[in-house]
């Protein structure tokens, strides 16, 4: 498995590190800062599914005010990462 690690931008959490394996599949989701709980259920949410399904599931998201969220931001990683 390939691990990804994505430094995020206007988000309260500044990283986020995610495993894909052969299969295209994200693992082991983690978040660093953030909204703990929210966070954490997001990547219980999207274990095991497709990145690039997880990717068009939560891009656009915002959060409050912001023009992006720790979950629009986790798509972008993976799509950084090409899935």
């Amino acid at each position: 498995m390939k691990q990804q690690i994505f430094k995020t931008k206007g988000t309260c959490a500044s990283m986020i590190s995610f495993r894909v394996d052969d299969e295209g599949c994200i693992h082991d989701i983690l978040f660093t800062g953030g909204c703990d709980g929210n966070l954490k259920a997001i990547g219980l949410l999207a274990e095991g599914k497709p990145a690039s399904e997880v990717a068009d599931i939560l891009t656009g998201n915002v959060c409050g005010f912001k023009k992006t969220s720790c979950a629009d931001q986790l798509s972008q990683a993976i799509r950084q990462a090409g899935y």
